[in-house]
């Protein structure tokens, strides 16, 4: 089949890549966010999935909005059998879906109709989900409701952060991605409605959403920081500033500290919780780079009494 592809962020490549590997499927163009500004300079940087079309000589399109006349035109002089979809990031109009015969087909990564949204991986994490996955669907215009072309499965590892697991589903999920577009041209593999139970949301994790609450119980606090790493990242106040915590440990070595107490020793830091510490492992403190955690509490010199989150409502 004729493909255009759609995403823009790294999750996307491997995706991409399976594609253009494959031996079946032609990847003809690719559809991308527009080129956005980064690093200190604020340049305007292509995204990661334009850095790999352009490498491989593919045309890229870069729409400011996907309902734009010039965009769509362009899409029907394409002519694609089918439009495969890896968190393009903007919604698609539905003159756009008519355009291609087989549709838009987006790979997800959620067991559907679990974790509809923008944050799926986040969310299952913050859930204390042992087991997630992904999906391919075809889309329509509700949001990640349409019928589903294939799943797959993938245990969610204590330790995991929203970045590995989302990287193994991405490496799984091109697999997946790559499958589903044969099935569809050869016909074997039609799609299934979703169930209508079991639905539940991922909106996407706000910096708000990232704030540790230090009264709730331990395995919370823990879901919070893995379930936000590496964005936007946890994190809590320290002397009215921001730190953010990148790495903790679950504990139950103390279970003598009140809610944001602080235990320096000289090199573990725990931080008393709604149950038992937490052991923070690595933080980043306002305007400078990230540190151990050990390292941050000898620099600050801890006074007694201090604790994070302090100016947090009781």
């Amino acid at each position: 089949m004729r493909l255009v592809f759609a995403g823009t962020p790294e999750v996307a490549v491997p995706a991409l890549d399976a594609l253009i590997a494959s031996e079946r499927h032609e990847v003809v163009a690719v559809v991308t966010r527009p080129d956005a500004p980064a690093g200190r300079g604020r340049r305007l940087v292509a995204s990661p999935v334009a850095e790999r079309a352009e490498e491989a000589g593919i045309e890229v399109l870069k729409p400011a909005r996907p309902r734009d006349e010039d965009f769509l035109a362009r899409l029907r002089e394409i002519g694609p059998d089918c439009c495969p979809v890896v968190a393009y990031g903007a919604l698609l109009p539905k003159p756009a879906l008519e355009i291609p015969a087989h549709g838009w087909v987006n790979l997800h990564f959620s067991l559907l109709p679990a974790w509809r949204g923008a944050a799926p991986v986040q969310h299952a994490i913050l859930a204390g989900d042992e087991v997630t996955g992904a999906s391919t669907f075809l889309i329509e215009e509700g949001l990640d409701s349409g019928p589903v072309f294939g799943v797959l499965t993938e245990q969610v590892r204590p330790t995991d952060t929203s970045g590995d697991l989302l990287t193994r589903l991405a490496f799984a999920g091109a697999g997946l991605l790559s499958a589903t577009m044969d099935g569809i041209e050869d016909g074997s593999l039609k799609a299934v409605p979703q169930p209508a139970e079991g639905i539940s949301l991922a909106p996407k994790i706000s910096v708000a959403d990232a704030r540790i609450d230090w009264a709730a119980p331990a395995l919370r606090v823990d879901r919070v920081v893995r379930g936000c790493a590496p964005a936007p990242g946890a994190w809590t106040t320290f002397r009215g500033e921001r730190l953010k915590v990148m790495s903790a440990a679950l504990t139950t070595d103390r279970t003598d500290l009140a809610p944001g107490a602080i235990a320096a020793a000289k090199n573990s830091v725990h931080i008393g919780t709604g149950s038992h510490a937490v052991e923070l492992l690595w933080v980043q403190p306002q305007g400078k780079k990230p540190m151990k955690a050990a390292d941050w509490a000898r620099g600050v010199r801890i006074a007694a009494g201090e604790r994070l989150g302090a100016d947090q409502p009781a």
